[in-house]
């Protein structure tokens, strides 16, 4: 679906992170829904809907991205904006809030909640997405240096981390070996996209590929310092994020959306 970011909200008992709604835009108007992930999240940890959406069975739309969004990006006014673009790899000309969104991820340090996007198929019937990569920060310090040396469009390999000791679902990304002994752990692939990746690498294995899209020095933070994009082919009927989790428990319907004043609540018969 055109311009959908997911939210995803964090257990903080277990620590493990659960979808919770979704985020649409048709390019005018923006909508959020709760997820059946968020049943499961106040069933099994005791989430409760958010101050700014109140209500699991309801419809939020608005002209305007919702305040719980837009505290997510940088300012335009920020005089450290345009480097925050540059560290994400979106022009000027095209810095959509959702697009920023589904780059950046939108982690505050202040909460549990973090977004991001669901990919689309491409016209020539391509899987592409592009991703900052998870965990530098506590690789040693020469696995960091080769980040730092890493050049765009250089290839990196995908690897199942099964024996990871905090997450058995784990992708790791490491060098293609670019040179003699050049076999470094460069980070990992966000949580939230390890599933789908899963299933792509099962599915054609030969055919995904990881490149490196950029590398931000510092002052970067180390969060932004490497950007990625994975390319393979879009399989017949494969659907990203297609557990239970992922649906809406109430699905709008386009003319809805346009329709509606700013910030409705739709009702719905469960």
């Amino acid at each position: 679906m055109r311009n959908t970011l997911f939210l995803a909200w964090q257990d903080p008992t277990r620590r493990r992170w659960l979808p919770i709604g979704r985020l649409t835009s048709n390019g005018r108007r923006y909508a959020f829904v709760y997820t059946r992930g968020a049943l499961e999240a106040q069933n099994d940890a005791g989430f409760e809907p958010l101050s700014a959406f109140p209500v699991l069975d309801r419809v939020y739309t608005s002209s305007e991205l919702f305040p719980l969004f837009t505290n997510r990006l940088v300012p335009r006014s920020r005089p450290e904006y345009t480097d925050y673009l540059r560290w994400l790899n979106v022009p000027p000309s095209e810095d959509d809030p959702v697009l920023i969104l589904a780059r950046s991820g939108g982690e505050r340090i202040t909460d549990t909640l973090e977004v991001f996007p669901c990919p689309e198929r491409t016209s020539s019937a391509k899987y592409t997405i592009t991703f900052l990569v998870h965990g530098i920060r506590h690789l040693p310090d020469d696995a960091i240096a080769r980040v730092s040396n890493l050049e765009p469009g250089e290839r990196l390999l995908m690897v199942k981390d099964f024996q990871n000791p905090v997450d058995t679902m784990a992708l790791a990304l490491r060098t293609a070996e670019k040179y003699e002994r050049d076999v470094h752990l460069v980070g990992y692939c966000p949580r939230y996209l390890r599933s789908d990746f899963g299933r792509l690498i099962d599915s054609q294995e030969s055919e995904i590929k990881v490149v490196v899209e950029r590398v931000n020095a510092p002052p970067a933070p180390i969060q932004f310092r490497l950007l990625c994009r994975l390319e393979g082919q879009w399989p017949e009927g494969f659907e990203p994020f297609s557990s239970p989790d992922y649906a809406p428990i109430i699905q709008p319907s386009p003319e809805e959306i346009d329709k509606e004043p700013d910030n409705i609540l739709v009702p719905h018969n469960r």
